[in-house]
């Protein structure tokens, strides 16, 4: 067991992971934050619930919460560093639906609603798998 907390936690990569991580992990909190508690203009479980079974994606409060709790949760875990590959894959699978079920329709640009935030954000998570939290965090400072 301690060899796999090890492997989960270490991590090669610098400070710019670092950065890359806090501010992205900032940016996933805010999103989440407005799926489960309406904060910075969001709407609320129950409002994104609701938009979610309009597009067909059900059962829609159930699918806000797993998708407000992994922004929100993921987000806050990329902030300390903890956990940080975990989080990064449900987060990675977390805009792969988006992107797959709300947005690529619209094409590439957000001006349009496209699929290019949610996939800048899914390709930060994918680093964030391959790499872990770097230098500053908690999983370094576990895994040693």
């Amino acid at each position: 067991m301690n060899k796999l907390i090890t492997k989960l936690m270490s991590s090669n990569a610098g400070y710019g992971i670092t950065l890359l991580r806090v501010v992205t992990g900032l940016t996933f909190a805010a999103h989440g934050a407005q799926k489960l508690f309406g904060w910075f203009g969001g709407y609320g479980l129950e409002g994104v619930g609701q938009w979610m079974e309009s597009i067909g994606i059900t059962p829609g409060y159930l699918m806000a919460a797993l998708a407000g709790s992994a922004e929100f949760f993921g987000g806050l875990a990329l902030v300390v560093g903890l956990l940080v590959r975990p989080a990064a894959a449900s987060l990675l699978f977390a805009m792969v639906i988006a992107a797959a079920t709300v947005h690529w329709a619209n094409g590439f640009f957000i001006t349009n609603n496209g699929f290019e935030y949610a996939m800048i954000l899914g390709l930060i998570s994918a680093v964030l798998l391959i790499e872990g939290a770097g230098k500053l965090s908690v999983d370094r400072a576990i895994a040693r």
